[in-house]
């Protein structure tokens, strides 16, 4: 079958969703090593690539969901039977709301800790009016860990729904967010 002009993303959408889903990945692999860090000040340092990371993040899916609603996604899939359509945009929104809520609720717990997030030394995110009071800021990171482990899991879901559609369905599904392929309409 032809290809719709319309049945991929445009360039500008792939390249935010493979450059938010490589920030994701990197970050959880930073939280990976600062977890065996030798000590407190090793894994300060480490993490601080984590928080400046969490600030490109939420910037990125920000301009993305901007980019979307200037240029939106192609239709579903005809092929893709209701339950699927309808899980496929709860894991969407769901993702989408841990990327930008994560990043805003670290924001409040460094805040919380009286410590401005550092891009890599270029500049502060400075931190938010509130009350510092770690233990608040040690509540709001064990969710933040919470909302991390469930965003990869909604990732590794996204992931094997697009292998299934692809390599099962035959359908092409992985090819709407890569500029080679062919959608089957």
């Amino acid at each position: 079958m032809g290809l719709a002009a319309n049945s991929k993303y445009s360039g500008v959408a792939m390249a935010f969703h493979w450059l938010v889903g490589i920030a994701v990945i990197a970050s959880w692999l930073i939280t990976q090593a600062a977890e065996d860090a030798p000590n407190r000040d090793a894994r300060s340092e480490i993490m601080a690539n984590h928080f400046a990371l969490g600030v490109v993040i939420f910037v990125l899916v920000a301009a993305r969901l901007i980019w979307r609603l200037a240029s939106p996604p192609p239709a579903p899939s005809p092929h893709h039977a209701g339950w699927e359509r309808a899980l496929a945009r709860i894991t969407h929104f769901a993702m989408y709301a841990l990327l930008l809520v994560m990043p805003l609720a670290a924001w409040f717990a460094m805040s919380s800790y009286g410590s401005p997030i550092s891009l890599w030394g270029l500049f502060d995110v400075p931190v938010l009016p509130v009350a510092e009071n770690p233990d608040v800021a040690k509540q709001i990171f064990g969710i933040h860990a919470l909302a991390g482990t469930t965003l990869l899991v909604l990732i590794a879901l996204h992931v094997a729904a697009a292998f299934k559609h692809t390599l099962v369905d035959r359908d092409g599904t992985i090819f709407k967010m890569l500029p080679f392929g062919t959608v089957r309409n």
